[in-house]
């Protein structure tokens, strides 16, 4: 059977609510929205080579305007808001913008494929170049996974970043 034509929903349990806080250590996750679009915009913008790097996709080719970026925050907000992916900004405790990640259905950032149909989400993220150096991206990593243990109900995520970090 051909996958690559299919994208899974994200299936959650009846009545689940999806967080709107996420916390690990000093790192706190938040849904993504146009409040952050400041932050946002200077994060890709000064970490283009990083996410292509780490994160890897199709996005960001080139840095982002405020108007872009603008209307791709709005799309995560309503995507939240409707349930069909679940994108969060990460701050740590003082306020500094690490980075973003995303939590989309299969076969949409990732191709779906016979090996790929068994997991449940696709999981991503990126950090800006200063996050990166201060050791953030293993950092996300490790709240990510706890995140979706403790908090969410994913038996069978997929991290679909180029750079995986061992696991600690």
């Amino acid at each position: 059977m051909r996958y690559a034509q299919f994208v899974r929903k994200l299936e959650l349990p009846a009545g689940f609510t999806v967080p709107t806080r996420l916390t690990h250590e000093h790192l706190v996750a938040s849904p993504l929205g146009r409040e952050c679009l400041h932050d946002d915009v200077q994060g890709i913008n000064t970490s283009l080579a990083l996410i292509q790097r780490t994160r890897g996709g199709g996005w960001p080719t080139e840095p982002v305007t405020e108007e872009y970026d603008f209307v791709d925050l709005v799309w995560h907000e309503l995507e939240f808001r409707d349930g069909f992916s679940y994108s969060y900004v990460v701050h740590d405790t003082a306020g500094h913008y690490v980075g973003c990640c995303y939590l989309y259905p299969m076969g949409r950032r990732t191709e779906l494929t016979e090996q790929l149909v068994a997991y449940d989400v696709d999981v991503s993220w990126w950090v800006t170049s200063e996050a990166y150096e201060r050791g953030e991206y293993v950092r996300l990593y490790a709240a990510l996974r706890h995140w979706l243990a403790a908090e969410f109900s994913f038996w069978r995520p997929y991290y679909s970043n180029r750079e995986i970090p061992e696991p600690s």
